[in-house]
């Protein structure tokens, strides 16, 4: 029986890696994408035969044409590419870093979604699934650049599946809370000290966790269709709060 393909976009670290790992698993060939190209070659490697590497800048337009033409038939998009810049308040607002983050997070997945559709409603049970955030409906003090591109992905993902009622594609928003991957350390110019510090005292989320959240809602019966799961650690109820240990 022919395994049918799954897309992850991000997938040179993090969610991306655990989740084109986890669909692997599950029974996908899986196309990676990534602008560090190293690491998907690393990663396609460990997986073995299901996987095949592909460099892929979702915030250029040609990159994703010839990512999308080189990928023949298309049953799951997981777009995990995006992330966060800086902590800036408003007042102290960097514009090209909320022009970066609006163009990965959002335009991102707008350029990725559009150009397989056709072949997600061509493999007759099509399922877009999109890494959100609980930034995407929990606002935060310094958070602003990146909950505005997160309310904006929830948002065209509502959309998508309000237009796509009666075709045979499933819509999916996974919105996780604080994961320890490179996020954080991306977020804070390469400070690691920082961004250890965020999760002092308390236990994370990891890549791996998020990504079985993903091999199961794309495991789920074609007509069910899971909106959105949002998935936090204990020791987080909302963002800021969070129960630290000594």
């Amino acid at each position: 029986m022919q395994r049918a393909v799954a897309v992850v976009t991000g997938a040179s670290s993090g969610i991306g890696a655990a989740t084109a790992r986890e669909l692997a698993r599950s029974g996908f060939d899986v196309v990676v994408g990534a602008r560090r190209f190293d690491r998907l070659a690393e990663l396609a490697s460990s997986i073995g035969p299901a996987a095949r590497a592909s460099r892929l800048d979702v915030t250029d337009d040609q990159s994703v044409v010839s990512f999308c033409e080189a990928v023949p038939e298309c049953r799951v998009l997981v777009n995990c590419a995006g992330g966060a810049l800086g902590s800036d308040r408003v007042a102290d607002a960097d514009l090209a870093r909320w022009t970066e983050m609006y163009e990965s997070n959002v335009l991102g997945t707008l350029r990725m979604v559009r150009a397989l559709l056709p072949k997600l409603v061509a493999s007759g049970d099509g399922h877009v699934v999109t890494v959100g955030s609980v930034a995407g409906f929990e606002t935060y003090v310094g958070g602003a650049g990146y909950n505005a591109a997160k309310h904006a992905t929830r948002a065209l993902m509502d959309v998508l599946r309000l237009e796509l009622l009666g075709q045979p594609v499933r819509v999916s928003e996974i919105d996780p809370g604080m994961v320890e991957t490179e996020f954080s350390v991306v977020r804070f110019d390469g400070d690691a000290e920082r961004a250890a510090a965020l999760y002092a005292g308390m236990t994370p989320l990891s890549a791996d966790d998020v990504a079985e959240c993903i091999g199961f809602v794309v495991t789920r019966p074609s007509h069910v269709d899971i909106d959105q799961l949002v998935v936090r650690p204990r020791d987080q109820a909302r963002v800021g709060v969070v129960h630290r240990r000594d």
